[in-house]
């Protein structure tokens, strides 16, 4: 029976997958700490990915294959179009003898007979709109790939994103799923909306410097640049590999820029740009600083905000992120660097626009979402624990 829209409860969620079938692990390597025996059995999560025919959703189905506590029990195209059945290692080779799992086109009804716990959506975002709403109200828990439930202002998505946003309720409700700035609120999130790939690379290092007081009013300037992956899989004109050439676009216009703006707390002017490489986002950010901010006061606040975070790092004075360090991780690298005499601050950030600007972000929700370590399913990648330096100017 439908619930309209009533939020389940933890006690409920533990009683619903206390009943799901269970699985015995012995491999524990990758469980969460209150599991120590190799002898225990913990609950599967169902989880259902819908648009797995992209990009983003297939790097979600290839996490989850490999998670412990995670069971794929059914795979769809975008539910914006009907699309023709094929097994998903037809539509990817690499996932050979991983699954022989079918990608069905998408509806809400074939969804729900899989009586899934979670439901991760990496389709457009009217899809988006349109399914989220419906899959709450069943008590499942969305995470959502798309800018459907982004922003806090319905009157921002005609705007921006083309479509009046008929769900102003779920804006309220939806928790914005930057795991290592919102943990509380995922950990008991019906919806959660998983931030986008330019905005994670922006948001990890400016917000904590802004919530600190460190940056001067005035905006906050960002220029990134993203490989050929952030645009889709859909053929276009500028991804062809004889026509990608470095070059801005959405000047002024792009739709990630709200999305910063709301979550750093500041004006931020936003520049995009297409790279020549397949996968990967590299952002430098200026900011002026208030009189008296030195690096090392900056490197401190970082420092204590993620320092414990298995996905983020601190590079060390003097080193600087790339797009090939982090490609295929889950991992946002941070760099920066200080002009004491024009109070002038420069952070560089990397990441994977596929993994920590999308599939891997979700998939770290989700396992905050159902009490899972959060590097769950992932292999743990090589950090760097900074520690604030001396910096001589």
């Amino acid at each position: 029976m439908r619930r309209g829209g009533s939020w389940r409860s933890a006690s409920a969620r533990t009683h619903i997958l206390e009943n799901q079938r269970t699985t015995d692990l012995t491999d524990m390597t990758n469980s969460p700490q209150t599991f120590s025996s190799s002898h225990s059995s913990i609950p599967l999560c169902r989880a259902v990915v819908v648009g797995a025919a992209g990009y983003s959703g297939s790097e979600i189905v290839g996490i989850l294959l490999q998670h412990p506590h995670v069971e794929v029990v059914g795979l769809f195209g975008s539910a914006a179009r009907a699309e023709n059945v094929l097994r998903f290692d037809q539509l990817f080779p690499r996932f050979r003898g991983w699954t022989d799992l079918q990608v069905h086109a998408g509806s809400l009804e074939a969804i729900l007979a899989l009586k899934p716990d979670a439901v991760l959506l990496a389709t457009p975002h009217e899809a988006s709109h349109d399914l989220a709403p419906d899959l709450c109200a069943e008590g499942v828990a969305v995470f959502d790939l798309s800018a459907a439930f982004r922003l806090r202002d319905s009157e921002a998505y005609p705007t921006h994103y083309g479509f009046n946003h008929a769900h102003p309720q779920w804006l309220a409700h939806s928790v914005y799923g930057i795991a290592e700035l919102n943990r509380e609120a995922i950990a008991s999130a019906q919806l959660v909306a998983v931030p986008g790939c330019y905005p994670t690379s922006v948001i990890l290092p400016m917000r904590p410097l802004m919530e600190a007081g460190l940056l001067a009013s005035g905006p906050i300037i960002v220029d990134s640049t993203s490989g050929v992956s952030g645009a889709g899989r859909s053929p276009a004109l500028k991804s062809l590999f004889c026509e990608v050439s470095q070059q801005p676009y959405g000047v002024f216009t792009h739709r990630h820029q709200p999305e910063m703006a709301q979550e750093v707390g500041a004006d931020v002017i936003f520049t995009p740009h297409l790279g020549p490489f397949d996968r990967g986002i590299l952002s430098t950010i200026h900011a002026t600083l208030k009189p008296g901010v030195d690096e090392c006061a900056l490197r401190r606040v970082l420092t204590n905000r993620y320092g414990s975070d298995p996905f983020v790092t601190i590079l060390k004075h003097g080193e600087w992120p790339s797009v090939g360090a982090v490609e295929g991780s889950n991992r946002c690298d941070i760099g920066l660097a200080v002009d004491l005499q024009r109070k002038h601050l420069i952070v560089c950030s990397a990441l994977d626009n596929l993994m920590k600007g999308a599939a891997g972000q979700a998939v770290q929700c989700l396992n905050i979402r159902f009490g899972f370590a959060e590097t769950t399913g992932f292999a743990l990648p090589t950090t760097t624990m900074s520690t604030p330096h001396e910096v001589h100017s």
